[in-house]
């Protein structure tokens, strides 16, 4: 059996500088490689070690991956000529300023729906943008390079991590019985408060609540046995039209799945629908019993 072909698809600015050998442009490779040798310094200087092999040669390697990826943005069409004008009447420094600009944007997403206070620290905020641009873009120029389908693929992951935080945001800042302020949140936890005591109805707004609160809440549930579906749609009517993706997708979720929900109508302890409890909202509860 014959081994399967694999397609060729070295960065960018490789196959664009291959170009050059037929370019009539005066000085076209010159001005290239002067402004790479730049970028290269500035790199090395910010991001590896300008004073050892190693660190010239990651800051060589990341140079092509920052280019190639501001290349990639530039583009309008899948054109390696087009790739070799853009470098010439715009300059590496210009591909390479894009294509930094989107790490800088995809490392200011959040990554995961847990916040915390350490998210919002420069330093760390740093570490993450050089994390980012060394998965991406620590390349060797003749190799095949996927960077920019992976930068899309984080793009979109973090984009949906980001729809989700700004729902359990502004659930926090609508809790009906006062805003929530914490720096800490856990997103998930508080989305999945608020569809959970959504199905008592009253429009209430739960993004933060403790035991005693969520016995009174069962117990009223089992008493009146309200419409949970009439409970959801009144918690969608309350949330802006650009939030209901996420929630709509979770009250889905939660109908099929929440074990809390699913319990609350039968005979189990309070106990062990607290414990259920914690299992969705986790550290979204108080603890209000002594």
């Amino acid at each position: 059996m014959l081994p399967a072909l694999v397609g060729e698809n070295l960065p960018r600015l490789t196959r664009a500088i291959k170009l050059l050998v037929g370019d009539t442009r005066p000085d076209a490779a010159v001005v290239l490689a002067d402004e790479l040798s730049g970028i290269t310094a500035m790199v090395a200087e910010k991001f590896t070690n300008n004073r050892t092999s190693e660190g010239i040669q990651k800051a060589v390697n990341l140079t092509v991956g920052g280019v190639s990826l501001g290349l990639e943005k530039e583009l309008t069409l899948d054109s390696d000529e087009q790739a070799l004008d853009y470098l010439v009447d715009n300059g590496a420094e210009a591909a390479f300023q894009v294509g930094f600009r989107l790490l800088r944007e995809l490392a200011a997403l959040p990554e995961d729906t847990l916040v915390g206070e350490y998210d919002q620290d420069p330093v760390y905020a740093q570490r993450r943008l050089r994390d980012i641009f060394f998965d991406l873009c620590l390349i060797d120029p003749n190799q095949n390079w996927d960077g920019p389908a992976r930068y899309q693929q984080q793009l979109k992951q973090r984009q949906e991590v980001q729809a989700v935080v700004r729902l359990a945001n502004w659930l926090r800042r609508h809790n009906s019985e006062g805003p929530v302020t914490d720096t800490d949140l856990n997103a998930e936890g508080v989305i999945a408060l608020a569809i959970i005591f959504a199905v008592e109805g009253g429009g209430r707004i739960v993004a933060r609540t403790g035991q005693k609160e969520f016995e009174r809440f069962v117990k009223s549930v089992r008493k009146n046995k309200p419409d949970y579906e009439e409970g959801w749609a009144a918690l969608v009517a309350a949330v802006p039209a650009q939030h209901h993706p996420v929630l709509l997708h979770r009250i889905d979720l939660y109908r099929r799945t929440c074990t809390v929900l699913q319990h609350i109508p039968g005979r189990t302890a309070m106990k062990t629908l607290f414990a259920e409890l914690e299992n969705y909202a986790g550290s979204e509860l108080e603890a209000d019993y002594d």
